[in-house]
């Protein structure tokens, strides 16, 4: 139980994260609606498909953005059609091990996590999670 528990640390710590990432990136860009505008901006050329926005660098990709904090961590993230943040094991797990205090946890572990968060978190198909709203 204590490994699920390290495991829900870690997946509320990566919502923090991207709720931090999309402060900040409204702060500096004020014309932000949503994160999931980013990748519009980087579309339309109107910013780079990387670079540093406020604290973070930023890696635009497909249909997501990758960002990385001062220290390192590493929050990458893809947006559904409605724009919305969504995430999947995977990402979840990158998360952990970009930490200044790598956790390296298992799906196993993560999986069980993500479904005793339940209703903070949605799964919205079959293995990508949002954070319910």
């Amino acid at each position: 139980m204590e490994r699920v528990g390290a495991a829900q640390d870690l997946v509320l710590g990566y919502v923090h994260a991207l709720n931090a990432i999309d402060e900040a990136m409204r702060v500096a860009i004020p014309s932000l609606e949503r994160l999931a505008d980013i990748l519009g901006l980087a579309r339309s050329r109107l910013i780079s498909r990387s670079g540093h926005i406020g604290t973070y660098s930023y890696t635009v990709h497909g249909a997501g953005c990758r960002f990385v904090s001062g220290n390192g961590t590493e929050v990458d993230v893809d947006f559904a059609a409605d724009g919305s943040e969504v995430f999947d094991l995977w990402r979840l797990r990158w998360y952990g091990l970009s930490l200044p205090e790598p956790l390296d946890v298992t799906d196993e572990d993560l999986r069980s996590a993500v479904q005793s968060l339940q209703p903070l978190l949605a799964e919205v198909q079959p293995g990508w999670f949002s954070v319910a709203s």
